[in-house]
């Protein structure tokens, strides 16, 4: 019955009037930046942060998280019609969407894509109801042990599932600890790596490096290779699937929200590694798997329902652990910082009204999108086209006011900048910088709770294996570091790379 309590209270919250507002608007936002290649949801949730400061916790996350599943479902959008994604997971989504658009089943990949995503939402949503609770009530018994070897498996896994050269993964989250240790110790008040420069003395604005790295340097990049983007489907047709089309997708559908719900919750894992795994699962569970590539519905049916799923549950770690999943989620926990909210197991005691009406409108959104996104297929077509030197301008006006309002100095523009060409140079170096975003949240968490640790055991570093969860937790992260060092797995790897 408390379930029901608090799902009651969950409807209340986000059936309010403006949280339905900026949940719509949050939904619709994502969508339009998924269609939109280049963008994507990490840099556009960066950019929104600021506007963020004068709402409601609750609205501001429900907003931002509508943002997050639209862009999943926007993405599949351009997949289908110009084999172009707008976003990473949905790459697997162009492989038979675009085949089928080219066989005139443009309309039936899209509704199929629709309607994948709207039951995975669904179950994806029942689940966080469900079982976060129970994952924060387990982690309510953590002490600053627990917590420190937990961080230190988050940012392992995080190694482990980055794509690219192992090197570059490390250096990133090194880049990113040091990066969070610049400012004030707040134990002894001294000055740390601020090369005296008394506006680091707070140390480096989450939202200017996110923007920067996020924002400035994906514009630089897509300036560079900037094309006109154009598709010959003016007039979609076909949107209702038939009755022989829907049993066809039901398995597919429940595969991929089974596998996407699951690997969402992983470190570095989330949308763009359900598609993967769920495309690969139904291949092999076909009895035709000749018929992938070529324009099977299950292979657009069974990766978006896994991104889908797994963009949503990757919220169960960041609302009941405080631990990001994935860059997105590093936002979020940025954006309850800001509102004052400590992410962690105590949210769904202290903050009801937050945690139960983000889940709740998680359902509402991924309606929205299924009512709203079909019958406007014919916009999203249109803004495909739009050449992006028109769009460059707003956003880095956009990045600079919003950057400026946080503390009203010229300084933290300057730095933006300089994280943007740091972004920049980053991916002309192919290094992956959602490591060092998790890196910079999670090292001050890190360093404070160890120093905890440390202080309550006196200097003895063996505390951490004489608990049993922090044990454990360093046992697993162990043996992922010796996965990761394995010659087999890292000159597999290696070869991957190059190939990319």
């Amino acid at each position: 019955m408390e379930i029901l309590a608090n799902l009651g209270l969950g409807f209340e919250t986000a059936f309010s009037f403006w949280n339905l507002v900026y949940c719509l608007a949050g939904v619709f936002l994502g969508t339009a930046i998924g269609v939109l290649p280049g963008l994507g949801p990490t840099a556009t949730i960066a950019m929104l942060l600021p506007v963020t400061f004068g709402l409601p916790p609750e609205t501001a996350l429900i907003m931002l998280a509508g943002i997050f599943y639209g862009a999943q479902y926007g993405g599949s959008t351009t997949a289908i019609l110009v084999n172009l994604p707008g976003e990473s997971s949905s790459v697997v989504t162009a492989l038979d969407g675009y085949q089928m658009a080219r066989k005139g089943e443009a309309g039936k990949a899209l509704a199929t894509a629709a309607i994948g995503s709207f039951a995975a939402g669904t179950v994806s949503t029942i689940l966080i109801a469900f079982f976060a609770p129970a994952l924060a009530s387990v982690a309510l018994s953590f002490g600053p042990h627990e917590y420190f070897s937990l961080m230190v498996l988050g940012l392992i896994a995080s190694v482990v599932l980055a794509s690219g050269s192992l090197l570059h993964a490390l250096g990133m989250i090194v880049a990113g600890l040091i990066f969070g240790l610049i400012g004030t110790d707040v134990n002894t008040g001294t000055l740390r790596y601020t090369m005296g420069m008394p506006e680091l003395a707070d140390g480096i604005s989450f939202v200017v490096l996110a923007m920067g790295i996020f924002g400035l340097g994906e514009i630089l990049v897509n300036l560079e290779h900037e094309g006109q983007r154009s598709t010959a489907l003016k007039k979609i047709t076909g949107l209702m699937p038939s009755r022989a089309d829907l049993k066809q997708i039901v398995a597919p559908v429940t595969r991929g929200t089974a596998l996407g719900s699951v690997l969402g919750i992983l470190p570095g894992g989330g949308a763009m590694l359900a598609s993967f795994a769920a495309y690969a699962l139904e291949k092999k569970a076909s009895k035709t798997p000749e018929r992938f590539g070529h324009g099977a519905i299950e292979g657009v049916a069974a990766p978006e329902a896994a991104n889908n799923a797994g963009a949503q549950t990757s919220f169960i770690p960041m609302l009941t652990l405080g631990l990001p999943s994935n860059p997105v989620m590093a936002l979020m926990i940025g954006a309850m910082i800001m509102q004052g909210i400590q992410p962690g197991p105590s949210v769904i005691e202290d903050q009801p009204v937050l945690f139960w009406g983000l889940i709740v409108s998680m359902w509402v959104g991924n309606l929205m999108l299924l009512v709203l996104n079909l019958p406007m297929i014919g916009l999203w077509v249109r803004m495909i086209s739009i050449p992006y030197h028109y769009l460059f301008p707003c956003i880095v006006a956009f990045c600079a006011i919003g950057v400026f309002s946080l503390a009203n100095q010229t300084f933290e523009i300057w730095l933006m900048g300089i994280f943007g060409l740091l972004g920049y140079v980053l991916r002309k170096l192919d290094c992956e910088p959602a490591p060092l975003l998790l890196g910079f949240i999670l090292g001050p968490m890190l360093e404070e709770h160890l120093r905890r640790a440390m202080l309550v055991s006196r200097g003895d570093a063996t505390t951490f294996l004489t608990r049993p969860i922090s044990a454990v937790l360093i046992i697993v992260s162990v043996l992922l570091l010796v996965s990761i060092l394995a010659p087999a797995v890292r000159s597999k790897r290696e070869e991957a790379f190059v190939e990319d």
